[in-house]
């Protein structure tokens, strides 16, 4: 019926809210010359889980089309996080006192991390919930690439593709190390066009949720390397792909570490846009590296560090204030703060030397 007659469909009581309308793209239009007609707001919600190409003319929709990227959830929203501390506040460097924030465990971060955010599998054991995000990883290989333009593709260079950006998980890997890692995997060359092909592919089903990097005062002399960090859409895909238990992830620690970045990333991104911020990550050409940056609303921006463990504060504190130093005698801005995001701590508080030390079970917006 929304092929034969888009607007139809659309007579119905409001809000009205479409499904996967990108399996009819004519509905975008549709919309569109309705909301015009009607001249009220918020009469319909699209939801879809990919970007379709439309052979037709399919317009922007500014001015009439809101668009708002959905995530899995948040440590906060499945109820994993205290929310004691607010990251808002913390960016805006309010008034700050030390704050006991509970225990937390290597078990807990790992049952997170490969349970993930989706919200079908937040109550779930974690051996369930590795099994439905697997089943969710195949059904989009058999389904949902055929459905997305209607061409084939081939399955087995995207499941290589797949397996070689989990092993690069919360890396700045570019697309030739991603082809010499394929050929390490399965010792079968896939050329870089057929992996940008299948990047785009990736992005456009909303798989991978990268951080972009983050671009200096143009006025500095310092040179910013300008590198995407490749992030699935939730650690939990990329615990599915590598086939993690929470066992397997704590016999490996350097695995793990990625994994917890993956996670605070996630979250700090979530947080971060309901205040109308933005997440990046930093790196320069001298190979000094900032594991996030959020940018405020204003211009100001604030500079982060992931650590897994609390023996490695003292040494994440020092790269911090090493990197701001840096940052000033070119000439840039001084962040607002410094901070690092810790799992294995149980209390949040501010070292002497400025540095935020903030647990990742106890933040919210």
């Amino acid at each position: 019926m929304a092929e034969i007659n888009p607007s139809y469909v659309l007579n119905s009581a409001k809000p009205l809210l479409i499904d996967e309308w990108q399996e009819v793209p004519a509905l975008w239009d549709a919309v569109r010359y309705e909301v015009d007609r009607l001249g009220t707001k918020g009469n319909f919600i699209l939801t879809g889980s990919s970007t379709p190409i439309y052979k037709g003319i399919l317009h922007s929709g500014a001015g009439r089309i809101g668009k708002i990227r959905m995530r899995t959830m948040s440590l906060y929203e499945s109820g994993d996080s205290s929310g004691m501390i607010s990251l808002k506040d913390i960016c805006l460097n309010k008034d700050f006192k030390m704050i006991y924030t509970g225990e937390i465990t290597l078990v807990d971060l790992a049952k997170y991390i490969i349970r993930g955010g989706f919200p079908g599998c937040i109550n779930m054991e974690t051996n369930e919930a590795l099994t439905v995000i697997s089943s969710y990883i195949e059904s989009i290989l058999n389904n949902d690439v055929f459905k997305l333009d209607f061409k084939k593709y081939n399955l087995n260079k995207l499941k290589l593709l797949l397996k070689s950006l989990a092993r690069n998980e919360s890396t700045t890997v570019t697309i030739r190390k991603l082809a010499d890692d394929i050929l390490d995997i399965s010792e079968k060359k896939i050329d870089t066009d057929t992996i940008s092909v299948y990047l785009n592919l990736l992005n456009r089903l909303f798989i991978l949720d990268n951080q972009e990097p983050y671009s200096i005062n143009i006025r500095s002399s310092l040179r910013v390397k300008q590198a995407l960090k490749y992030h699935f859409c939730d650690p939990s895909i990329t615990s599915a792909i590598l086939n993690l238990t929470p066992n397997k992830l704590i016999n490996d620690l350097e695995t793990f570490g990625f994994l917890f970045e993956a996670l605070c990333e996630r979250d700090l991104k979530i947080y971060a846009e309901s205040f109308n911020a933005k997440l990046f990550h930093y790196q320069d050409y001298d190979g000094n590296e900032l594991d996030a940056i959020i940018e405020l609303e204003d211009g100001n921006y604030c500079a982060f560090e992931i650590k897994l463990g609390a023996n490695q504060i003292d040494k994440a504190a020092k790269n911090l204030i090493k990197i701001k130093n840096k940052i000033i005698k070119n000439g840039g801005t001084a962040p607002n703060i410094l901070c690092i995001i810790c799992g294995l701590t149980n209390v949040a508080y501010k070292r002497d030397d400025g540095v935020f030390v903030l647990p990742i079970t106890a933040l919210k917006n």
